[in-house]
């Protein structure tokens, strides 16, 4: 099993700043692109941002500047710090991640169950 668990959410007010974790546990071999990804009521699903085993990011364009993705290989363990929050950024926040569990050639994606983030005065 392959558990993904993210952690950090909560309310904050606008210009304010959180810290995401996510963090992948269980019989996992290796993780190849980590991601964050976000839904906000009424709407799909969408990109935030990613990050490769070796370091390389890709942002949304309406994060661009204000959010930083990280990763922690050692620990499985990938983070999201985002500033200058604004309200639009209201939504739930989930982890995405490419994996292979041990004994097994093939990376599957597994999903956490999400955290929300509230932004608002």
């Amino acid at each position: 099993q392959v558990q993904v668990v993210e952690s950090g959410g909560g309310l904050v007010q606008p210009g304010g700043s959180l810290r995401l974790s996510c963090a992948a546990s269980g019989s996992i071999a290796s993780i190849s692109t980590m991601g964050w990804y976000r839904q906000a009521p009424g709407k799909q699903r969408e990109l935030v941002a990613t990050i490769t085993s070796t370091g390389a990011t890709i942002y949304a364009d309406s994060v661009k500047g204000r959010f930083t993705i990280s990763r922690d290989n050692a620990k499985n363990t990938m983070y999201l710090q985002m500033t200058s929050l604004k309200p639009e950024d209201t939504a739930v926040y989930y982890c995405d991640i490419l994996g292979r569990r041990d004994g097994s050639s093939e990376h599957v994606y597994y999903w956490g169950q999400g955290t929300q983030v509230t932004v608002s005065s």
